[in-house]
This record gives C-alpha cells, sequence and structure tokens, in this order.
C-alpha cells in the first residue's frame, strides 16, 4: 500500500503556523511580484476569489480588511516542505516527494487492520510536529491513492484520512463518482476522447480493455487503466531522473534599461541555475540568455532576444557559467528597450561522472577542476547552512529595478537568524 500526503492551502498554512491570527480568515499568497492570487485559504475561496486573479481587482477588500494578502515567502515554504518530509520519513518505510506540498508514503509491512490507524497517526503527527494540516490517502496503487487523497479532503466523514482496496464496494462507488478530469495524468483532450467511447467515469476507464486503450491512446493511459485496478503500474523513478536542461529566470519589479542592473539580475539566475546543477550532479556545455519586453505594452519598442554561448568544456562552476552569460548579455543588449524578464537556461547537461576528458588535459587542467569542485562545493555548504545568498559572486545594487515587488513579505522564520520569531511578555 501506498499513500498520498498533501497539505492543505499549503502556502497559506505555512504562514499561519507564525501568524495564529490569520487562522480563519480570508488569506491569500501572491505570486511573484504581488501579480495575481496563486495561493487560496478556504475562506477566501468562499468569497467567489478565484486562482489567478489579479491583486489590484482586490485592492478595495484589502483596505477594507475584508482579505489579507501576502507576498510568496518561498524560503519558508520550502523549509516547512522540508519538516513534513521529515516528519513523515520517521513514521514510515519511505518518502518520495512529489511537489512541494504533496509526497507519496510506503506503507510496506503493515496489515489491513492497521492501515487505517498508521495513516490517522501520520495525520496528526505532522499537524502535531509542524502546525501544516495534511489530507492522508491510502490505496494500492499511486492513481487510487490520488483519489482516496482527494476524497479524504472533499468528503467530511473521512475526517481527512481515506484507506481504499482495490476490490472493495467503497472504492467501486467512489470511482463511480469520480469524472475523469480528475482522474490523475487524465487531462482535458483525453476526456473529450475518452467519452467518443463512453467511457465518462473513473469506473468507465478501469472497466475499459487496457490493450484497447493502448492501441488508441498510450502505454501511459494504459498504466492508468490499470492503476485504477488496483495494479501497480506507475513508479516516481522519473522524479529522481537529472533535468535534461535548467531554467532559471523571473520577472523584474519594474521595466528597466539599465544594463548594469539587468546583468545584475542574470548574475543571480546564473548562480542558482549553477547550483541546481550542482546539486542533481551534472555539467552543462551551453548557456542560453534571453530578455523580453513587455508584449502587453503596445506603447512600447518591442524586443526579446536571446543568444547561447558554448561553454570551452563541460563545467558547473558558477564562475564559468556567469562568465557566459555575461557574454550573451553582450551580443543581445540594445538600449532605448525597456525589459520585463530575463532568464538564464544551462543546455545540453551531462552527468558529471560520465564526463568525456579530452586527450589535451593536462595535470594542471585537473588540478583546475579539482581547485572548482573544492570553491563550489565550500559555497554551496556555507549556503545551505547559512542561508541562501551568503556567499555570492557580485553584491547586488539595494533598489534596483529587477528586484520583486515584496510588499507583504512576512519574516523567514526558520532559516534566517535575524527573523526568528520573537516571544514578547507584557
Amino acid at each position: 500500500m501506498i499513500g498520498l500526503v498533501d497539505c492543505n492551502s499549503f502556502y497559506v498554512s505555512c504562514e499561519r503556523v507564525f501568524q495564529p491570527r490569520l487562522r480563519g480568515r480570508p488569506v491569500g499568497v501572491m505570486s511573484n511580484n504581488d501579480g495575481c492570487v496563486i495561493a487560496l485559504s478556504t475562506e477566501l475561496k468562499a468569497l467567489g476569489i478565484k486562482m489567478g486573479t489579479p491583486a489590484f481587482e482586490l485592492q478595495h477588500q484589502i483596505r477594507r480588511g475584508q482579505i489579507h494578502l501576502l507576498s510568496s515567502n518561498y524560503e519558508l515554504y520550502g523549509d516547512m516542505s522540508a519538516r513534513v518530509q521529515d516528519v513523515l520519513q520517521e513514521f514510515s518505510a519511505g518518502v518520495e516527494p512529489y511537489s512541494i506540498d504533496e509526497m507519496f508514503v510506503r506503507f510496506d509491512g503493515l496489515e489491513s487492520a492497521q492501515m487505517l490507524e498508521h495513516a490517522r497517526q501520520l495525520h496528526d503527527r505532522v499537524r502535531q510536529y509542524t502546525g501544516i494540516p495534511v489530507c492522508v490517502g491510502v490505496a494500492p496503487t499511486r492513481t487510487l491513492a490520488k483519489l482516496a487523497n482527494r476524497a479524504a479532503k472533499k468528503i467530511a466523514a473521512y475526517q481527512g484520512v481515506c484507506v481504499l482496496q482495490s476490490d472493495s464496494r467503497e472504492t467501486q462507488v467512489l470511482l463511480k463518482k469520480i469524472e475523469l478530469g480528475d482522474v490523475w495524468g487524465v487531462g482535458r483532450r483525453l476526456v473529450e476522447r475518452l467519452a467518443v467511447m463512453g467511457i465518462k467515469s473513473a469506473w468507465d476507464l478501469a472497466q475499459a480493455n487496457p490493450k484497447e486503450i493502448r492501441r488508441r491512446f498510450s502505454v501511459t493511459l494504459e498504466r492508468t487503466a490499470l492503476e485504477l485496478r488496483g495494479i501497480p503500474c506507475i513508479e516516481m523513478n522519473d522524479f529522481h531522473e537529472p533535468r535534461q536542461r535548467i531554467m532559471t529566470s523571473r520577472s523584474f519589479g519594474k521595466l528597466t534599461d539599465n544594463l548594469d542592473e539587468i546583468r545584475e539580475a542574470l548574475r543571480q539566475h546564473g548562480q542558482r541555475g549553477a547550483e541546481k546543477l550542482r546539486s542533481q550532479g551534472s555539467l552543462a556545455r551551453a548557456v542560453y540568455v534571453f530578455l523580453k519586453t513587455n508584449p502587453f505594452r503596445e506603447d512600447l519598442p518591442q524586443y526579446s532576444p536571446g543568444a547561447v554561448v558554448e561553454l570551452s568544456r563541460p563545467t558547473d562552476d558558477s564562475r564559468e557559467v556567469l562568465r557566459a552569460a555575461g557574454h550573451a548579455l553582450e551580443r543581445i543588449y540594445r538600449p532605448h528597450y525597456l525589459y520585463q524578464k530575463g532568464g538564464v537556461m544551462l543546455l545540453d547537461l551531462i552527468a558529471a561522472d560520465r564526463q568525456q576528458l579530452s586527450l589535451l588535459d593536462t595535470p594542471q587542467t585537473d588540478a583546475e577542476r579539482q581547485r572548482s569542485a573544492t570553491v563550489m562545493s565550500v559555497m554551496d555548504e556555507l549556503n545551505q547552512r547559512m542561508g541562501r545568498g551568503t556567499v555570492k559572486l557580485g553584491t547586488p545594487s539595494p533598489g534596483a529595478a529587477w528586484h520583486l515587488r515584496c510588499a507583504n513579505l512576512t519574516q523567514r522564520y526558520t532559516t534566517r537568524w535575524d527573523e526568528l520569531l520573537v516571544a514578547r511578555t507584557k
């Protein structure tokens, strides 16, 4: 059996752990630059506010104190996610992260009679140790576990925990009620094509001929159909596979044509991309840099260039990545354009332990490579221990245009010494 633990309104819940005054109130978290709402509490949804609603449309409700919108605090959310995962690892046979707020959990070695009790214990321990409310769905397959989790969240009678057996009456009733669009991996276009065949519910797909599904659609959908029958077919190995390219980009806080500020922004993106490169044990052979103006500002001239710079050798050294990104920027930058966004993409990635060395390499080259690895390792260790950005290449200018708008950013309570929660007595 495998479980799926899903944190409820995760971003909002992280904020509420440290700000109890927000509990029971309509709260939302905004996207980068405070652009639109990307996370909503149940109370905010009840007011009819939808995901993606532009923040400026809600200013009148904010001023009246009817709702509370906060800036994204990703450093806090990432650390709280790691804490939830630590709790799950302590009380389970293994954890497979699926996203920042969802984790698959192994329930190996437990008898069926123990499953519900253990799932409830997991549900309670995460809330007790981290303050984050979760729902737990347990089933023989990952696809059924997803549906069990959905039932635990939507059906009050489950009280946040749902355990399904593949051959139970309860599972059959649930599958008949679930529409195809709510099944993991079944998109809107597939729903339309399956409807032509008379397949309209999760139960219909489970009863369909798997070979026919594979012939007319794909092996992926065949596996989904088998998983709905309780036959495990989907593993999470792909989650752990190294990415083939690494993109780091973000919109600027405001439009700018200042070359120095744009260079600073790309420097931050390049360093972050190199960190991700090292964390997955890869090397990059090329660096792609792009800039974009605002396509919705028809009153402004438009220019969205990009350039690729090939590296002299595969590397994960931030300094070499930034040097290449700087050359690319020099090639594409044009004055008198107001840029809205810039980014750095690392291309043609290979595994660090499989790189093919050149016949022209010398002992000096090997020594340089070793020194590079040592410097980068020390930087990563310090940033991991002391907080991201403790050691960086180049000092960003305060107040530069590329800095994000974060007018309602809360403290990074768990990762910054100077932002720890302070208890005061009257």
